[in-house]
């Protein structure tokens, strides 16, 4: 039996989009659109400094114009999230735009925990734009240093 499907260019293109998506580790968003529900991409994701010292690792987000109360930071199943939104100025009659280059929208962006990271004492602040996320080593692996004999 042979059946004729109508090519549908905008299908493919959402299928690479959702491939991509879930090779970079991004999480699609569900965005109803009429009485049809499409799925879309988080538009943006801040960038971020993951550093480490004897203590605990620290990860850095740059949010700049993020609202404290629009950034969710969770711990579940070994795995750190990190979501919010970043809202469109209103646009005002009397300005022109001449060029729009910053991202606005909902982010995500999710990270493994590390071996050893209590993830039950996971910490957070937001300050100048700045969220910082701190991952507290567990005792077992904090470097501990021995002494060494010599006889």
């Amino acid at each position: 039996m042979n059946m004729l499907t109508r090519w549908d260019p905008f299908k493919e293109m959402d299928d690479l989009q959702s491939r991509f998506a879930r090779l970079f580790g991004l999480t699609p968003a569900r965005a109803g659109n009429g009485d049809k529900e499409t799925m879309t991409i988080a538009q943006w994701a801040p960038s971020v400094d993951i550093t480490e010292d004897d203590r605990e690792w620290v990860v850095k987000a740059d949010l700049p114009e993020v609202k404290k109360e629009d950034v969710k930071v969770t711990v579940e199943n070994g795995v750190l999230t990190i979501t919010g939104e970043r809202k469109f100025e209103k646009e005002e009659k009397d300005k022109k735009y001449h060029r729009l280059e910053r991202s606005y929208g909902t982010f995500l962006r999710s990270f493994s925990l590390p071996e050893g990271a209590d993830g039950g004492k996971v910490a957070a602040d937001f300050k100048d734009g700045v969220l910082q996320v701190h991952l507290p080593k567990s005792e077992k692996a904090k470097p501990k240093a021995i002494e060494v004999k010599v006889s």
